[in-house]
């Protein structure tokens, strides 16, 4: 693997696009907008989404997908969810079954209740059948850029993809576990985002570390549950990818979700909070997907519930915390 194409310059596309550009890759930035594509070019920098980090001169940005896409052997997808689809069919006729898949993306598809995994193999399935690996662990786009220590893991359904990853990212300051556990690292991936708004509605209420530890461990429960449910494994919510990016999430002032739900807990509205926001939370889209996969599933997941209500159906979030307080009394 020398030449990779990274879908998406967020600020995680582009930390990833400076960090593989430092282990000697030659890399190619899909930009969504064409006139920040043309300043990254010029500046060597990302002045939108990762402000202050200089992207070195092997890392070529476009706005055009056959040409961030040409001669590529690895293609890592680090686009918000709720595009996934899209993105990819604007992107098939381009791909090949030679390419490696790398989804760092971390969410459910709504309507379908799909992983990631699953968008990209039903689209590109119509053509091959791709070799995908999924991306995930507690990172912070900033923290990545900054070189600061960081593990992450990389699972796959086909080990020795995952462990060809592993050796090819990896660095001192970049650690990668590897995994078959695909479920479960998409599943932990996706609804810590939603108890990390719930983390985030308690402290702008005011509430104090009781709170957040709590909201925490049983967020943590639930993930468990509907990782069960689909045929995950319970201890990778034990890991990196898992309790590693919950606590992250929910507790980090970087996260974006953490920070909707403290918006939402002073009492501002979903739609004025995500107006002026340049990056997506992903939880906001999410936690719909993710209720309507638990009620499919009879997968009880309470706080899942809570932040849906908060977020689409007006809630107020000192009921909504009240409510989750008085459940019926149970064991642990």
């Amino acid at each position: 693997m020398k030449n990779i194409t990274i879908i998406g310059a967020g600020g995680w596309g582009t930390a990833l696009a400076i960090h593989l550009s430092k282990q000697g890759y030659q890399v190619k930035l899909w930009v969504y907008e064409k006139d920040l594509a043309e300043r990254m070019s010029r500046s060597r920098e990302n002045d939108l989404y990762l402000p202050g980090f200089t992207i070195p001169e092997s890392v070529t940005p476009s706005n055009s997908f056959q040409e961030a896409i040409e001669g590529a052997e690895v293609l890592l997808s680090v686009m918000p969810s709720h595009l996934c689809r899209s993105v990819y069919q604007q992107m098939l006729p381009y791909l090949h079954k030679d390419l490696v898949f790398i989804s760092a993306t971390k969410g459910i598809e709504e309507g379908t209740m799909m992983r990631m995994s699953q968008v990209i193999r039903s689209v590109i399935g119509e053509r091959f059948e791709p070799r995908i690996a999924v991306l995930s662990g507690p990172t912070f786009a900033r923290e990545v850029a900054s070189e600061t220590p960081t593990a992450v893991v990389i699972a796959s359904e086909e080990p020795s993809l995952a462990r060809m990853i592993q050796q090819g990212f990896s660095c001192p300051y970049f650690r990668f576990y590897t995994s078959s556990d695909v479920i479960g690292l998409e599943l932990a991936g996706a609804v810590k985002n939603i108890i990390a708004i719930a983390s985030g509605i308690v402290t702008g209420l005011g509430y104090g570390h009781n709170t957040i530890a709590a909201l925490i461990t049983r967020g943590l429960a639930e993930m468990m549950r509907l990782t069960q449910a689909l045929g995950g494994r319970p201890e990778t919510l034990a890991g990196l990818a898992g309790i590693g990016d919950l606590v992250l999430t929910c507790t980090g002032a970087l996260s974006r979700n953490r920070r909707v739900g403290q918006r939402l807990g002073r009492g501002e509205k979903l739609a004025s909070i995500t107006k002026g926001m340049q990056m997506v939370a992903e939880g906001v889209h999410t936690s719909r997907a993710v209720s309507q996969l638990g009620e499919k599933l009879g997968v009880e997941l309470p706080i899942t519930a809570q932040v849906y209500a908060v977020l689409y159906q007006d809630k107020d979030p000192r009921q909504a915390l009240a409510e989750l307080m008085q459940r019926e009394l149970k064991e642990e």
